[in-house]
């Protein structure tokens, strides 16, 4: 089946090329003029993959953002004439999985929407036996599922892709540019600040549940496991 994609900007030029590349690359499009009608779209079918602008009528599009990511881990790419450093930080902070600043070139936003199904393919496609621990974290790579003490643990699918990755490769150090490579499955040179922001809202997370397993950081260079202890 192909790929349901909804996508909210409140100018219609953008809608039509970014809905003109999609669908030339076999996606299913559906576009909005304002986040409050893809909202509504969005309950009644799940999307896929969400293209969101940020300055719209109505709601905005971190407000929609947020309440997709409280019902929903789908994908959700940013998009904003916003590029300051405090918008681009709460996009990701409020569960983004992408943040682009206007303007843009559409084949940049198509190479990032290939890479987030390329690397959610990846990660639906290992055993069902494929069990990762660290300290009280329990990770199935094949279902999705992280549970922590037993409970279960909601990531979204970039929170996820990176805690298996550093799980899987929990005895040495880890760049920010493999895991821009590994995890976002970035071809292209990008801001590697990206992997800080979603790091810094995965902390908190594991944090709030008492998860003993901790991402140190190693200055200069990436992150590093941490799988218990204080």
């Amino acid at each position: 089946m192909r790929k349901l994609i909804y996508l909210a900007d409140d100018d219609e030029n953008i809608r039509g090329l970014i809905n003109m590349f999609l669908s030339n690359e076999g996606f299913e499009v559906k576009s909005f003029a304002n986040g409050d009608d893809l909202l509504a779209a969005f309950l009644q079918k799940p999307a896929d993959l969400v293209i969101l602008d940020i300055m719209m009528p109505g709601t905005d599009g971190l407000s929609v953002c947020t309440q997709i990511r409280n019902c929903s881990n789908t994908l959700i790419i940013i998009v904003s004439a916003r590029d300051n450093e405090i918008d681009r930080i709460t996009g990701i902070t409020l569960g983004s999985d992408d943040y682009m600043t206007k303007p843009f070139s559409p084949m940049e936003l198509m190479a990032r929407v290939k890479a987030l199904f390329r690397r959610l393919e990846l990660d639906t496609g290992g055993s069902s036996r494929h069990i990762l621990t660290a300290g009280n974290l329990i990770i199935n790579a094949a279902t999705r599922e992280a549970k922590v003490d037993g409970s279960q643990f909601d990531l979204t699918p970039t929170e996820l892709a990176l805690m298996v990755y550093l799980m899987q490769n929990s005895t040495r150090a880890v760049s920010r540019d493999e895991l821009l490579k590994n995890v976002w499955m970035f071809d292209f040179e990008v801001d590697s600040r990206a992997t800080d922001d979603v790091v810094k809202r995965l902390r908190k997370k594991l944090a709030a549940v008492k998860c003993s397993a901790k991402i140190e950081s190693v200055w200069g260079f990436g992150f590093k496991l941490s799988e218990g202890g204080e």
